[in-house]
């Protein structure tokens, strides 16, 4: 059986990368879009060549067994996976490289860890997967502390109880994408939530981070299929209540939904699951204009047919991903079920995207994995493998996402684009900027935007903070969100303290207050 090995300064399995000859490819590529540009290829770092200071905490001899100081341990839980993160790894800057690794396996042994850190005045970061694209991992906060202990939650990872006649499941949070769904398809069960971070995030993260699932309609963020949760703060743990619905009070399942690990640490939730599918369609639909194609998705986000697949992707992404030639953009439309047919349903859509301007495509594109759905179904999976070549070959290569109403989209792309392109090509020279919607609802899109753009070696960071920055405050005056569901982490501070009402964020404070007094948890993250 062949190993693989998670890549401690980029994305997903060292075997996934990107090799010589696609990374040649890519670059022929994009070389076309951004001529007169010159491209190398940055070889990734060693462990020898890092620089990383020695660890400064010294836990108690009881905690031994579940600490780790292994130099490979410490670089892979130092960031996340953001084009921030990328670059700083790439150039060996690991500086800011958590102290201690914490693996408990028990609910004891994490208060445990809490206590020690109380004790001597260490930060403490929750880490489930260590997807995160936003800072929310990273050992990057103000204040005097001794030291930093990232507190790794795989161990954390068994599917407790099956209740088949709810139709729900008791789970631990550290439990991994695919490990989850093994677990339940003996019992012919899925959780249905499949974020483009899936082979690499847990379930705890999921919660934690209010994560957006690969399915466009309906039951999009994990905030739907959470019945209850089990969580461990430094003041003790709490558990809520196995119900359907309830209009008792304030949730309190809601106030750890999105709360990014500053309150507690989800040890294991109770979730609603679905039938594994047996029946699937999809078709793929062009559209000359992409406004024309946006209006097409606000009529069938309306119709109440839901569908599991509705990828609005305009041209220019459909290029860079291999999908297109770049002259149309493309809509992927597609049902599923564990109870019926689905083609009555699909055939409607497509009346209704028809009529809204669109040329629906020859039938053969009959599943998810044939035709040019399946072609943007891998490219989605590889695309952060491609993204990390691309730092590779120097470009400022990232993305960032938002929600608005369908009233004020228009208007609302307009201005973004127009500011992500201008900010672009100030800082960069040039720019390439994509668009597609990831989730669609009917009161509004979810727009998600890719920025590719020449960069210079040893300036990437600083040129993608200062785009950064102007992307969120057009967010924020335009209307939208910081994000639909990336979470806020230290990245998206900035945009978030404007977003969310002063008043909420005092509550935010107090709820802190009570459970982590000491402030131990994720310093600098939402508050």
């Amino acid at each position: 059986m062949s190993m693989t090995i998670r890549n401690f300064w980029g994305w997903g399995n060292e075997e996934s990368a990107f090799d010589d000859q696609q990374i040649g490819q890519l670059r022929h590529l994009v070389g076309r879009q951004f001529g007169g540009v010159e491209l190398t290829c940055q070889a990734p770092p060693t462990l020898a060549d890092l620089a990383m200071p020695e660890p400064r905490l010294q836990p108690p001899q009881s905690l031994l067994p579940i600490i780790s100081t292994d130099r490979r341990d410490r670089a892979s839980h130092t960031y996340g996976k953001s084009f921030r993160d990328i670059v700083r790894g790439l150039e060996g800057d690991y500086r800011c490289a958590p102290d201690l690794i914490a693996r408990p396996s028990t609910e004891q042994e994490l208060l445990d860890v809490l206590d020690y850190a109380s004790r001597c005045g260490a930060a403490v970061i929750p880490y489930g997967g260590g997807s995160s694209v936003v800072g929310g991992t990273e050992p990057r906060y103000e204040g005097d502390w001794a030291g930093t202990i990232t507190v790794d939650m795989e161990s954390f990872s068994r599917i407790l109880e099956v209740d088949r006649t709810s139709r729900a499941a008791h789970i631990e949070g550290g439990i991994y994408g695919p490990a989850l769904e093994d677990g339940l398809r003996p019992h012919g069960f899925t959780l249905r939530h499949f974020p483009q971070s899936f082979e690499f995030s847990t379930l705890g993260g999921w919660i934690a981070t209010r994560s957006g699932g690969h399915f466009a309609t309906l039951y999009t963020h994990i905030d739907d299929l959470v019945e209850a949760t089990r969580v461990v703060t430094p003041r003790g743990s709490l558990e809520t209540r196995r119900l359907p619905g309830s209009g008792a009070g304030p949730s309190p399942d809601r106030l750890f939904l999105g709360s990014e690990g500053i309150l507690g640490f989800v040890t294991s939730a109770w979730m609603r699951l679905q039938a594994r599918p047996e029946f699937r369609a999809t078709r793929t639909v062009h559209f000359g204009d992409f406004f024309q194609g946006a209006e097409a998705v606000r009529r069938l986000s309306q119709s109440g047919l839901y569908p599991t697949n509705c990828r609005l992707i305009d041209a220019r992404e459909a290029l860079i991903n291999g999908i297109g030639n770049g002259s149309k953009h493309l809509l992927i439309i597609g049902f599923e079920s564990a109870d019926h047919p689905v083609d009555a349903w699909l055939e409607r859509a497509l009346e209704i995207v028809a009529d809204a301007g669109g040329s629906v495509q020859a039938s053969r594109e009959q599943t998810p994995d044939k035709g040019q759905a399946g072609d943007w179904r891998q490219q989605f999976i590889r695309a952060p493998y491609m993204r990390d070549a691309l730092i590779r070959l120097g470009l400022v290569a990232e993305t960032f996402e938002t929600a608005i109403t369908w009233d004020r989209f228009e208007a609302f792309h307009q201005g973004v684009s127009e500011t992500v392109n201008r900010v672009t090509r100030e800082v960069c020279g040039k720019a390439f900027v994509t668009c597609r919607f990831t989730h669609v609802y009917p009161d509004g899109p979810a727009p998600y935007y890719t920025v590719i753009a020449p960069g210079r070696r040893g300036d990437q960071v600083k040129q993608w903070d200062e785009i950064k920055l102007a992307v969120m405050e057009t967010l924020i005056d335009l209307g939208g969100t910081i994000t639909h569901h990336h979470a806020v982490g230290r990245d998206h501070r900035p945009g978030y303290d404007r977003q969310r009402p002063e008043l909420f964020a005092d509550v935010l404070r107090s709820a802190k207050q009570t459970l982590d007094p000491d402030g131990l948890l994720n310093p600098g993250v939402l508050i």
